[in-house]
């Protein structure tokens, strides 16, 4: 019997996930924090990954100890400590600051399909990864990155293509991560045989 299943989420250990929802077939590994995360189908993180307010593409493969939408603090005020927005952890007679958490969740970030992320990269609030990006091991992504482009350093840079931009456009338009389960089990060997470029005139992309 296959390890994973299209209803429900392979959870390994000691993981902390609130407000978090899985398409088919994810994985999440152990001792990972997961809050106010859309992982699509297919996707998975390995162990000790933090992702907080994004939304992860089908078939992302994000790498041990990888940040996405690593939450920051208040820089134009006159403290930057969370004693502004968890008072109520230090004062009886005050509640958190509701406006501040509304406005952290609402910055997300968006990672595309078929992406990697390197282990131990950190993807900041309100980047988005296009289809098909790859980040380097720890890299600090703080913009948009285009897809099929791999990007590396801190902050990271474009180091380049991964594949030539009319082979990406028409990895794009098959959009092979939409398939159905059956559909890729049928082209398996194919993915595992051919080239990208082979694959498009087999699969008419």
């Amino acid at each position: 019997m296959s390890r994973l299943s299209a209803t429900v989420p392979f959870i390994h250990a000691d993981c902390d996930i609130t407000d978090s929802t899985f398409g088919a077939y994810v994985e999440i590994g152990r001792g990972s924090r997961l809050n106010n995360a859309a992982f699509g189908d297919y996707a998975y993180c390995d162990r000790y990954a933090d992702i907080a307010n994004a939304g992860i593409g089908k078939f992302a493969n994000i790498a041990a100890f990888s940040r996405i939408g690593a939450t920051d603090h208040p820089l134009d005020t006159a403290a930057c400590h969370h004693f502004l927005y968890r008072s109520a952890d230090y004062w009886d007679d005050t509640t958190r600051d509701a406006t501040f958490f509304e406005h952290r969740r609402s910055r997300i970030a968006q990672i595309g399909h078929d992406t990697w992320i390197g282990a131990g990269a950190m993807i900041k609030p309100e980047v988005t990864l296009g289809d098909g990006a790859v980040v380097a091991a720890g890299a600090v992504v703080t913009k948009d990155v285009d897809p099929y482009t791999i990007v590396a350093g801190t902050p990271a840079k474009p180091l380049r293509l991964r594949q030539p931009r009319n082979i990406a456009d028409r990895l794009i338009a098959l959009a092979w991560w939409d398939w159905t389960h059956d559909a890729l089990r049928a082209a398996l060997d194919d993915f595992r045989a051919m080239k990208a470029e082979a694959f498009l005139e087999k699969y008419k992309g």
